[in-house]
């Protein structure tokens, strides 16, 4: 069985099917030959393409990768704008409900940012906003290198939410950090125990590849990265290189080598290191997430049969 829009259209209720994946599996060529075969668009649920500023550093898909198919949520934020998970499910579910499905019954929502996709599958209870004081105090922190020292407060703090958090992600640390501190409750107390029931049908699907076969693709991007201008796009962000999202993998190394806290060989191994390290942790989270079916990444023909075995 495979998909085509003639099924789409019998569908008697809208479905969002969201696939995701660690970095460089290839969820973008995925999702865009789907997204066509469905005559439908894509949802980008990744935490740094929402920012204009980011292209290189966060493998943006380019005009040419996107293939004519419309991709919301890619440059749709300017750098010097806070855009937390609850932001994105507030916005998301308004673009779902007013937009997409009153054109069409299937759309397409891709990531790697685990909070984002579960912001959109189970919903987040409304986050206490923290006092500027405190926000400003824990932002001093990092740029002071206390990144470690806060994780490990968080971990304390809240150690459910430290299972599956990146943090190596500041934005997290520094959120949850917040929160913890302005409310004497942990982080994780406020993500909602009964999920959301969504007015749309959700499907599933997590693609993967061999170990080493994810790692060689992970470090030939860095190559191209680098090749492509990482260097220059990383220089014209110095006035924002501690804003959260800059404070991540495929940014952070590169401001330290600026630094000269190490040479550039070594700037390059840490960077598919942490890539790497990364990718493990993103696999983690959504493992975790055992409602995902998962299919090997070049097994379009069976992640297109299972769409439409689920389509309603």
């Amino acid at each position: 069985m495979s998909i085509s829009k003639n099924l789409t259209e019998s569908c008697i209720k809208s479905n969002l099917i969201i696939i995701v994946g660690p970095t460089a599996v290839g969820k973008t060529d995925l999702c865009v030959k789907l997204a066509q075969a469905l005559d439908t668009e894509i949802i980008s649920c990744d935490s740094r393409q929402f920012y204009k500023e980011l292209s290189i550093g966060t493998a943006k898909p380019t005009l040419q990768e996107m293939a004519g198919v419309v991709h919301h949520f890619i440059d749709s934020h300017h750098i010097n704008q806070y855009y937390s998970a609850g932001d994105f499910e507030r916005d998301a579910i308004h673009l779902l409900q007013n937009d997409i499905f009153k054109r069409k019954k299937v759309a397409i929502m891709t990531g790697g940012s685990g909070l984002f996709v579960k912001a959109i599958t189970d919903g987040l209870d409304e986050m206490p906003e923290a006092p500027l004081a405190l926000r400003e105090a824990l932002m001093q922190r990092l740029e002071n290198g206390e990144l470690e020292k806060m994780a490990d407060e968080l971990r304390k703090l809240d150690p459910e939410y430290c299972v599956t958090a990146d943090l190596q992600n500041s934005q997290r640390v520094v959120r949850a950090l917040e929160v913890c501190l302005s409310t004497s409750r942990p982080f994780s107390s406020f993500h909602k125990k009964h999920p959301i029931e969504r007015n749309f049908n959700i499907i599933k699907i997590g693609i993967e590849r061999p170990r080493e076969e994810l790692y060689e693709r992970i470090n030939l991007r860095m190559d191209l990265m680098l090749k492509n201008g990482l260097m220059e796009e990383v220089k014209a962000l110095i006035d924002y290189r501690h804003h959260n999202a800059l404070q991540t993998v495929g940014y952070k190394e590169v401001f330290e080598y600026l630094d000269n806290q190490y040479d550039y060989q070594t700037m390059v191994e840490l960077l598919k290191r942490n890539s790497r390290r990364y990718a493990k942790r993103q696999m983690t989270w959504f493992k975790n997430q055992d409602s995902f079916e998962w299919f090997s990444a070049t097994n379009y023909a069976g992640v297109q049969e299972y769409i439409a075995s689920k389509l309603q």
